[in-house]
């Protein structure tokens, strides 16, 4: 008998059961703020759903080699540059500080990532990649790129452009 995946199923489930409450957004008039009406329109509940269906994709993806897409993001980050000041990151990952904190925290426990002395200010520490880390980058490599192709199939490449596009957008 075939083993189910009922996390799956519910998220799929959960994805439809939304998804049927909602108009073609191109077909919609503006609403008052009803539950139907919120159901049908709200830009930040279709994104929230978007991201955490494409996360789980990337973490199921890269949860053999131990770690999650936001941490991957956080070691790609780092990896820029020899060193890095925690703020640059969070301005790149558009990242509070705190939950860099607790990110990075959790890294250099498994031996990803150092801090080190700033020279400039002996206060300040910076970010920077062990050995490990490095190593992890290349063996998460493939993982990331399977799945990139993955999600770029399944929202197709105009989606994928726009969601480019609005990134840039919200950056600048």
């Amino acid at each position: 008998m075939p083993v189910e995946n009922t996390s799956e199923k519910k998220l799929t489930s959960d994805k439809l059961a939304y998804t049927s409450l909602s108009l073609h957004h191109s077909m919609m008039k503006p609403r008052t703020a009803t539950p139907i009406g919120i159901a049908q329109e709200c830009i930040i509940a279709r994104l929230r759903i978007l991201t955490r269906v494409i996360t789980k994709m990337y973490d199921d993806a890269l949860r053999p080699l131990g770690i999650k897409i936001s941490q991957l993001n956080i070691l790609v980050v780092a990896g820029t540059a020899e060193s890095i000041v925690p703020a640059e990151v969070c301005r790149r990952l558009q990242l509070d500080l705190s939950t860099l904190s607790r990110n990075v925290d959790r890294m250099r426990a498994r031996g990803w990532i150092e801090l080190i002395a700033d020279e400039a200010d002996g206060r300040a520490h910076l970010l920077k990649l062990t050995r490990k880390g490095r190593q992890l980058l290349e063996n998460a490599k493939p993982a990331w790129e399977k799945t990139q192709k993955e999600v770029h199939k399944l929202l197709g490449g105009s989606c994928v452009e726009a969601l480019h596009a609005a990134a840039d957008k919200v950056r600048s």
